[in-house]
């Protein structure tokens, strides 16, 4: 899916599109919990602290589809994804990197598998 043109300029400031087909956005600075972030015309309250560098879904993302970074896939969600939720190890998984070198990540941040 193609990421709709507009949506770089309907983002929140602490959040960066790093590509036009991206389905995903970067955080620029930490994002505590409870605030809301606008991606493109919705706006989503946050429940939980997001770190600097972490990727927020800029669309719905459904199971099994690429998570699109830079242009390029860096791996798949093992679940459906909504717009504006927090993209980490709890929902997708690397295409590239075994599954065993992110278990700290998982045990930190939770899995959802």
């Amino acid at each position: 899916m193609v990421a709709e043109p507009e949506l770089q300029d309907e983002l929140d400031g602490r959040v960066i599109l790093l590509g036009p087909n991206d389905n995903v956005v970067v955080v620029r600075r930490r994002i505590e919990a409870g605030s809301a972030v606008r991606i493109g015309t919705r706006e989503v309250v946050l429940p939980k602290d997001v770190p600097l560098g972490h990727k927020l879904a800029s669309r719905d993302i459904e199971i099994g589809e690429k998570i699109i970074k830079y242009g390029a896939p860096i791996g798949s969600a093992t679940t459906d994804i909504r717009a504006g939720e927090h993209v980490h190890v709890h929902n997708m998984k690397s295409d590239y990197t075994a599954t065993y070198t992110l278990d700290d990540a998982r045990a930190r941040h939770g899995d959802a598998t």
